[in-house]
């Protein structure tokens, strides 16, 4: 599997391949962000998911992909900062703001910092008309999050708070999305560098969840179904991140970034699907700008 993937490096097959596991990555991450949607503390929801994820990547780690050597272990111990930095910003933006102001604010900042990133720290090159669609796509789903804010009933003060840390999310997004893909670039072995990735990123949360219980003194309320969204949270997350990382490695990083935060798309189903919510005409027309947007991102490049 690894020689294979190697050998797609570079080539249209792997630019396609790549776009394959973009538009998979986005339909993961909207499952996953509905999954953090819901009664449960989202400290709690996060250390839940690490948890399974810590349980789920041991093995394979451990046993069946080879350990990372000299450099590769300080890339992995830069990747564990970066995602508990980024962690921490979501759950306290989650803490502060509705699910539907918040989500819509990381994930439209991302798209276009993520461009810069790449171009300067990876020395991509895009075109203009990519520039232009990054910014469509960021702008309509910055635009969504206006528009839920007229919903929300929560204090200035709060919700100033959780869009800073929203929005401070966002360009830790895009900082850990170039970092990533510099990452398992620059290992080998991609399996290599995603079985460790998740192992050494996801002892945080549970260890910090494990304090906050402790402190507490109790266990957290409806707890079994708690570890059965984690389990799930989980499995989508190694689809989901997984997914955009190996991408990353075979196509160019803002590309597969702009075709993932279409997950904004695949959201907007799911809530009207399975939550059972509705979208008027401008929310419609923005959808479209969105799609719009990372269509030009591609057949651009």
């Amino acid at each position: 599997m690894t020689e294979w993937l190697v050998s797609l490096e570079g080539t249209p097959e792997g630019a396609r391949l790549a776009m394959g596991l973009a538009l998979t990555s986005a339909v993961a991450h909207a499952c996953f962000g509905a999954l953090q949607k819901g009664r449960h503390d989202p400290w709690n929801t996060r250390g839940a998911i690490d948890l399974w994820i810590l349980i789920f990547s041991a093995p394979v780690a451990l046993f069946l992909v080879p350990r990372p050597e000299g450099a590769e272990w300080m890339v992995l111990v830069g990747a564990m900062a970066i995602h508990f930095a980024y962690k921490l910003t979501m759950a306290l933006a989650y803490e502060r703001a509705a699910y539907t102001v918040v989500y819509p604010v990381v994930r439209g900042t991302g798209p276009l910092a993520t461009l810069t990133f790449a171009a300067l720290f990876l020395g991509e090159h895009y075109v203009l008309l990519q520039w232009l669609g990054v910014a469509m796509l960021s702008g309509a789903i910055l635009f969504l999050a206006r528009i839920n804010l007229g919903g929300v009933v929560i204090g200035r003060a709060e919700l100033k708070l959780g869009l800073a840390w929203a929005f401070a999310g966002g360009l830790i997004v895009a900082f850990y999305t170039t970092y990533d893909a510099w990452g398992i670039r620059f290992t080998p072995d991609p399996f290599t560098f995603l079985a460790w990735f998740f192992l050494m990123t996801s002892v945080d949360f549970p260890l910090l969840t494990a304090y906050r219980i402790r402190r507490a003194g109790r266990w957290p309320e409806a707890f079994g179904p708690l570890m059965v969204r984690g389990m799930i949270g989980a499995l989508v997350a190694f689809v989901s991140f997984g997914g955009v990382m190996l991408g990353t490695r075979l196509g160019k990083v803002a590309e597969v970034a702009a075709l993932r935060e279409t997950s904004t798309l695949f959201a907007a189903a799911i809530g009207w699907l399975v939550l059972g919510e509705r979208s008027g005409p401008v929310k419609i027309g923005l959808m479209g700008m969105i799609a719009a947007g990372a269509i030009l991102v591609q057949a651009a490049g």
